[in-house]
């Protein structure tokens, strides 16, 4: 069992920056991948960025550029650091990972972008 705890959300204005923390259950070694989702009122849950345990980043096109996926092996811990913020980012950002053929979530973290 993998637990996934966020922290890093709030209230940000348009062009701010955040940095969001997944901290896993764990040696995070098992993980792969490991990454962030979010999801909009009334819209399904998206890809924002994921990277693989070899380095490999996949990001959303509406956030490449702007937000940026690492990890940090030694404190078990993925972030997501999202700059540039716009209204459109407002959403609840999902930690995931994956070991074997199980996928893990984290209970979401609230980033709301206004003015």
């Amino acid at each position: 069992q993998v637990q996934l705890v966020e922290s890093g959300g709030g209230l940000v204005q348009p062009g701010g920056s955040l940095r969001l923390s997944c901290v896993a259950s764990g040696s995070i070694f098992s993980l792969n991948p490991m990454g962030w989702y979010r999801q909009a009122p009334g819209k399904e849950r998206e890809l924002v960025a994921t990277r693989t345990r070899y380095g490999t980043t996949n990001y959303a096109d509406s956030v490449k550029g702007r937000f940026t996926i690492s990890i940090e092996n030694a404190k078990n811990t993925v972030y997501l650091q999202l700059n540039s913020l716009k209204p459109e980012d407002t959403a609840t950002y999902y930690c995931y990972a994956r070991r074997d053929e199980y996928d893990y979530w984290g209970q979401g973290t609230q980033v709301t972008v206004s003015s």
